[in-house]
């Protein structure tokens, strides 16, 4: 399961004629299972496409997180304070990080074998590192949260944009409070801008009390071309 192929299959299924025009709803039948998208349509013409992931699993916690901090080249200082840093799955599972200040985003390198011992230390697969910050220093746009997401056990040394790690990041920021419950139904990571790629991804998180009920990730895709293969 990921993000940009499904958003960008939908808009593309739509030029084909295979999702018929102003259809509200689709669903794909992905590895994880069925899911669902949502269409919003600007007249005749797809404007935004909703992807609902899983609901989350909760799947343990870092205990050290002095070493895990040293692990990806911070200090326990450039950690947010009284926040875990957790592996959560909406289909995909991540470790989510929850960082002090930009500048330690940016900064944010993993040692290997420190960062396996690490996860493995605390009853962990090694998983994607989502790090991200609320903080607002040097804020340009709108957006609820600054991200980069490493996984080189994956031979990925930064992803850009990953649609995948957004609803994790999402259930995160709901469980933990740490974004408004005004914000949590649409709100944008910004990602990709430590490697001159930036992306914003929208994500919207529902809630009935405290648990969550549903998951959203969307975006915009453009056709920039299109070809025939012959076998």
């Amino acid at each position: 399961m990921a993000g940009h192929p499904t958003i960008g299959s939908t808009y593309a299924l739509v030029h084909e004629g295979v999702i018929a025009p102003r259809a509200t709803e689709f669903v794909f039948g992905l590895g994880v299972g069925p899911t669902p998208v949502s269409l919003d349509w600007r007249g005749d013409a797809l404007d935004f496409v909703w992807m609902t992931q899983q609901r989350p699993s909760f799947q343990g916690r870092v205990a050290d997180l002095d070493a895990f901090a040293r692990a990806i080249g911070l200090s326990r200082a450039d950690l947010a304070r009284e926040l875990p840093v957790e592996a959560i799955s909406c289909g995909v599972p991540f470790l989510i990080a929850s960082i002090a200040s930009r500048e330690a985003v940016d900064r944010m390198a993993i040692d290997r074998r420190a960062y396996h011992e690490v996860c493995v230390a605390s009853g962990l697969v090694e998983l994607p590192l989502f790090g991200f910050t609320t903080d607002r220093t040097d804020a340009t746009g709108d957006e609820a949260v600054y991200s980069r997401m490493l996984a080189p056990q994956l031979g990925v040394a930064e992803d850009p944009a990953t649609g995948s790690a957004s609803g994790p990041l999402g259930c995160y920021l709901a469980t933990y409070d740490v974004i408004p419950s005004s914000a949590l139904a649409h709100h944008v990571s910004l990602q990709g801008v430590r490697m001159g790629r930036p992306s914003r991804i929208h994500i919207s998180i529902e809630q009935v009390g405290h648990e969550i009920t549903r998951v959203r990730v969307g975006g915009r895709s453009v056709r920039v071309g299109e070809g025939r293969l012959a076998w």
